[in-house]
């Protein structure tokens, strides 16, 4: 027996080295042909890559196998080798990804994207890859399932310190179904990567307590052998591969200048003859040309959501929106195993002590690291786990909001729940005041926004949302808040309510104008009506939870004079939205009153707070009495 068959593999070295030149060829046709590219990495990777796509667990013919080992390549930029390796396996259409490389009508992006088979996860921004390569094994973990993850990454992203995050995480849980593959050719954009930022990656991975093994990234024999050792030693692994960037081409190899540029024409008919492959270019600029000029249709992965809601929680008595928070996902969790929670050193402030008691295999303890743990809770939700992740306002938001925005872009189903949002913090200042929880995911497209008014309506969003595949922020303030009643004392939002995403909440009815509340901002709105009411002004109050979603018979109906109230930067929340949706309706009210935060607040009560920033009941309803004429 061949020691290639010893090894598991599907290719024999025989083929894996001729491959291996067929794939330089493609790598520097596809990069001429777009003349854009990363070919000098692509080269150094890709014998890592066809060595792990013939030893991994891979199904070219059902790509999204449940059982597949997941592949996550964290340098995105080098997408040319990974499309020729997918190629080289029957993945996709060789010619398609020589032709269609970087043009938007093509699947074939400029750094890679998740649902074109064999791609798992879409990545570009460094230093992300290994996080998502720890959540999909968490995800393996709390399935049952065998499956390995393995994550090829580059040695200049090894100095960002998310990388090391997600290596401490991995020890910390035991994923002894994680590999790693470092690209190891000391050569970033500016030089070698050891005079830019050095990093003894070697010892990093074995001070966070992996199992190392150091290779030749260019010895077939090495690689493979390195994977089964990695695959079966029972510890998260790193295998740093020492390469050559351009290797094969002798004029490209150790040169920083192809890091991320292609061949010109000279260029590549030398380097094509120099590999011993027919320079067939034309026919791919001629297929180029016959592209339409079109975005090419979106590639969307998802799946379907199991879920037991359970029964709903009624609060008749004051209590913080975020323990309705906690209880239900604590409720969730104690009744499904596919309900997770990720927490940020937090969970006594989250709420999420009451999955730590209830369901404590159901909480993933990450630490004061954030950016790992969004970014793993993201790729733990596009692979079966309905997941929360768990913080404050200013973290979960701000400190995170490119992982969100590459959860958005991975089509993720992630439940971000944030607490401790806008002056109701208080006391803890300038840092902690979360304003901008409307306004930041604003960005990441797809992602909705809600934010509940008590108690009762926070424990109705959070069974909703856990139930709905898609990306959620919900939030929440930190003190407690009265039940909200209607006007003969009843609960509001009672045992038969049923929340609904996009619809108004008319607490109050009035003439005369309308106050437009969000999340904090509810009760005070609340109490101005009164006030106005026993000045002879008759104001509607309507609870907005999902200020990306208007309801546009609402805002007809209640648009003759109108007042916005948030807990928020007034500059880019619920007043500018609702502002914006009027103008596109053509709708242009007597007057227009945005209340809410135009700087930094300071410490301090936080009734004090409201009051000072005009957002107290007292202070709104003064307000409106100065403009009502």
């Amino acid at each position: 027996m061949q020691r290639w068959e010893v090894l598991g593999v599907r290719k024999t070295l025989e083929e894996l080295k001729r491959l291996s030149v067929q794939c330089r060829g493609d790598i520097l046709k596809m990069t001429y042909v777009a003349n854009s590219g990363h070919p000098g990495g692509s080269m150094s990777s890709i014998d890592m890559l066809l060595a792990l796509y013939s030893f991994a667990n891979v199904y070219p013919q059902d790509p999204w196998n449940e059982d597949r080992d997941r592949i996550v390549i964290s340098h995105g930029h080098i997408s040319p080798a990974v499309y020729s390796t997918l190629a080289a396996f029957g993945f996709v259409d060789r010619d398609e990804v020589i032709a269609g490389f970087r043009h938007p009508a093509s699947i074939f992006e400029g750094h890679i994207t998740r649902g074109i088979p064999g791609v798992e996860w879409t990545t570009g921004n460094l230093g992300q890859g290994l996080s998502a390569g720890v959540g999909f094994a968490l995800a393996a973990k709390y399935k049952n399932k065998n499956y390995h993850v393995y994550v090829v990454m580059s040695d200049g992203e090894s100095a960002k310190g998310q990388v090391q995050e997600a290596r401490r995480t991995a020890r910390k849980y035991k994923l002894d179904n994680l590999t790693v593959l470092v690209d190891y050719n000391d050569i970033q954009i500016s030089g070698h990567a050891h005079e830019i930022m050095y990093v003894d990656i070697k010892a990093e991975f074995e001070a966070a307590g992996w199992k190392t093994v150091e290779i030749d990234g260019h010895d077939f024999e090495q690689i493979l052998a390195a994977l089964k050792i990695a695959r079966d030693d029972g510890h998260p692994t790193a295998i740093i591969a020492h390469t050559v960037i351009g290797k094969g081409v002798d004029f490209m190899e150790d040169k920083p200048d192809y890091h991320g540029k292609p061949l010109n024409k000279e260029e590549l008919e030398k380097a094509l003859a120099q590999l011993g492959i027919e320079n067939d270019v034309e026919k791919y600029l001629e297929m180029r040309k016959k592209l339409p000029v079109e975005t090419h249709k979106k590639i969307k992965l998802y799946y379907d959501v199991r879920l037991d809601a359970g029964k709903a929680r009624v609060y008749d008595k004051a209590t913080d929106n975020r323990s309705a928070l906690g209880r239900a996902i604590a409720d969730l969790a104690v009744i499904n195993d596919n309900v997770v929670a990720v927490d940020c050193d937090l969970k006594g402030s989250v709420k999420l002590d009451f999955l730590d008691k209830e369901r404590p295999d159901r909480i993933v303890e990450i630490g004061v690291q954030e950016h790992n743990a969004a970014a793993l809770a993201g790729a733990m939700s596009a692979d079966g786990i309905v997941t929360f992740f768990a913080d404050f306002g200013v973290f979960g938001i701000d400190e995170t909001f490119n992982q969100h925005r590459l959860n958005a872009i991975n089509n993720t189903n992630l439940k971000v729940v944030v607490t401790h949002c806008g002056i109701d913090v208080g006391e803890d200042g300038k840092t902690h005041h979360a304003l901008n929880y409307i306004g930041a995911p604003l960005a990441w497209y797809g992602f909705k926004v809600i934010v509940p008014a008590d108690p009762n309506q926070t424990d109705r969003v959070v069974r909703y949302i856990a139930k709905e595949y898609g990306n959620f922020v919900v939030a929440v303030g930190r003190s407690k808040v009265e039940p909200i009643r209607k006007e003969d004392g009843s609960l509001f939002f009672d045992e038969n309510y049923e929340f609904k995403y996009g619809k108004m909440d008319i607490l109050r009815d009035g003439t005369d104008g309308v106050i437009y509340a969000i999340g904090s901002a509810v009760p005070h709105a609340l109490k101005a009506h009164e006030i106005l009411k026993s000045k002879g002004l008759n104001f509607a109050v309507i609870n907005v939870s999902c200020p990306y979603d208007l309801d546009e018979e609402v805002l007809r109906k209640y648009s003759n004079f109108v007042v916005t109230v948030e807990d928020h930067n007034v500059l880019n929340g619920l007043g500018s939205l609702i502002a914006q949706k009027l103008f596109e309706m053509r709708i242009l009210p007597g007057r227009f009153i945005k209340l809410g935060l135009d700087d930094f607040p300071v410490s301090g009560d936080a009734k004090l707070l409201f009051k000072i920033y005009g957002l107290s009941g007292e202070r709104i309803a003064e307000t409106i009495v100065s403009k009502f004429q």
